[in-house]
């Protein structure tokens, strides 16, 4: 979700952050006005003169010592995550394990990805030698979410970094205090280096806007389509580049030939981790009619003993924020009003902040639950006759950011089909979990990448550079010297180069 759709009151000068579990109050944080926004900026564009400049290896070198700061002190990391995020400390150290992983590899490969590149002129401008130099956008603003307040910025912020940039992050108000905590462990891994390289701004959807409009050279959000559409038309009228991570409805398709067990699975806890709140996961499947039943049944049975809460035993934590309650709601009502049937849990799985899983089968696809994302416990599961039913209707949705798909003999067939940013087989969120794969969606699931080669040209610009290595008589193409001759010769060598293909 996003974090520039809470409204707040200009005037308020304090962001209070609070246990999601308890509503305990856990800090408070000085909200950052535009005139701090536009300060923070400046001092980002002096440290970014000076990170820019730095070789590839010291970047490195200053980036790897960030992930070992982050392992040196991960158990209070964890402890932070749970208290402000809700979940499990277990899944807020898997979220750790990634970041650290999207760290390494954008240190490991900026060079190799963004170093100058020498490429051929073409026969026309063979005395030319020609060069694509990747060069550092400057500041980037990146606008992080609260479900993954670690692993999902650390997407736009790690790449940005290895790429030379000075960033600038606004963590969501509901995980204010874990991206204060992640900037602080890269200033204290990296003290030699200039204030700004990497600084948070605290507040809610002003702070964000204010952002947008202090004159970045990228914004890098992830978020609701809605909010992502707003900040693109803001960025318009400076014409700032946007990246936007937006909204999913991820589907899975379980061919005939599937692993039962393992697809059930897989779809109970990707329906279910974080509470459902992720943009990428398990929210509606697609299941071949002559395993439907058997497959039902698996996930009942496993989702049956998963259960929320905040001990060590709880498989998932509370929602986090309480304004998504009444919208798993109203689309779990809206399913079974539209002819869908609830065989586990149902409107009395939502026990104040915590809301037991629930399986839905057979819902309308034009009900709410399978058309907008739920980002809840619950998953929709409809049967179909087979492949080209479930790629029809797994691609009928406005979002496309991951898919699953489950197959012994066709899984990479079927991948092929799906109308998605990425797809993983016979497993679920697989693509998330290797950095080298870009991640990101189409459609109302936004634009551009993170992640990867493509993560890193992201945040830099492409510089052409054209060396003349000698001189041709006569042959001056782009000059008031070049000759008749010169260009009688041209008609008749361009026929030969390019008149032959038939």
């Amino acid at each position: 979700m996003s974090t520039t759709e809470s409204t707040a009151v200009t005037r308020e000068t304090t962001l209070t952050s609070v246990n999601p579990a308890t509503g305990e109050t856990i800090a408070s944080h000085p909200i950052a006005d535009e005139q701090a926004v536009a300060a923070a900026v400046a001092t980002a564009r002096s440290a970014a003169a000076v990170w820019g400049r730095l070789s590839y290896a010291d970047r490195k070198r200053h980036l790897l010592r960030w992930g070992s700061r982050i392992v040196a002190r991960s158990e209070e990391f964890c402890d932070l995550i749970h208290a402000e995020n809700g979940k499990p400390r277990d899944d807020a150290f898997l979220e750790l394990m990634l970041a650290l992983e999207h760290i390494k590899w954008a240190a490991n490969n900026a060079e190799k990805v963004l170093k100058p590149k020498k490429v051929s002129p073409g026969a026309l401008m063979s005395n030319f030698a020609a060069y694509i130099e990747q060069r550092p956008l400057g500041v980037v603003g990146v606008i992080g979410p609260w479900n993954y307040p670690v692993y999902t910025p650390n997407g736009s912020i790690a790449y940005a970094l290895a790429a030379g940039n000075a960033v600038v992050f606004k963590p969501s108000e509901y995980s204010t205090g874990i991206g204060n905590f992640l900037a602080a462990l890269f200033a204290e891994a990296n003290p030699e280096l200039p204030e700004g390289v990497f600084a948070t701004i605290n507040g809610y959807g002003a702070t964000g806007a204010a952002l947008v409009n202090a004159g970045v050279n990228k914004i890098a959000f992830t978020g609701s389509t809605a909010t992502g559409k707003k900040i693109m038309a803001a960025a318009a009228e400076t014409l700032t580049p946007v990246l936007l991570e937006c909204g999913g409805k991820d589907a899975v398709i379980v061919a005939a030939d599937a692993d039962i067990k393992a697809a059930a699975d897989a779809v109970a806890y990707g329906a279910t981790m974080n509470s459902g709140q992720t943009c990428a996961g398990v929210e509606r499947v697609y299941v071949d009619k002559s395993i439907s039943g058997e497959f039902i049944a698996e996930v009942k049975r496993i989702l049956t003993d998963i259960h929320p809460g905040s001990d060590s035993k709880a498989s998932y934590g509370p929602m986090t924020m309480p304004s998504q309650i009444d919208i798993v709601r109203r689309h779990i009502e809206d399913a079974l009003k539209k002819g869908g049937t609830a065989v586990l849990g149902g409107p009395e799985s939502i026990k104040g902040n915590y809301i037991e899983p629930v399986v839905l089968v057979d819902a309308d696809e034009s009900s709410e639950a399978v058309c907008e994302e739920t980002f809840g416990p619950t998953v929709t599961i409809r049967t179909v006759t087979g492949i080209d039913e479930a790629v029809e209707l797994a691609n009928s949705n406005k979002y496309g950011l991951g898919s699953t798909v489950f197959s012994r003999k066709r899984g990479l067939e079927i991948a092929r089909r799906l109308r998605a940013g990425a797809t993983s087989v016979n497993s679920v969120l697989g693509f998330a979990a290797i950095s080298a794969l870009p991640f990101g969606g189409v459609g109302d699931s936004g634009i551009g990448r993170i992640h990867g080669a493509p993560g890193l040209l992201e945040f830099t610009s492409p510089h052409s550079i054209a060396v003349q290595r000698f001189a041709v008589p006569g042959m001056a193409l782009l000059s008031y010297t070049r000759t008749d001759r010169t260009m009688n010769l041209l008609r008749k060598v361009v026929p030969l180069i390019h008149g032959r293909h038939k």
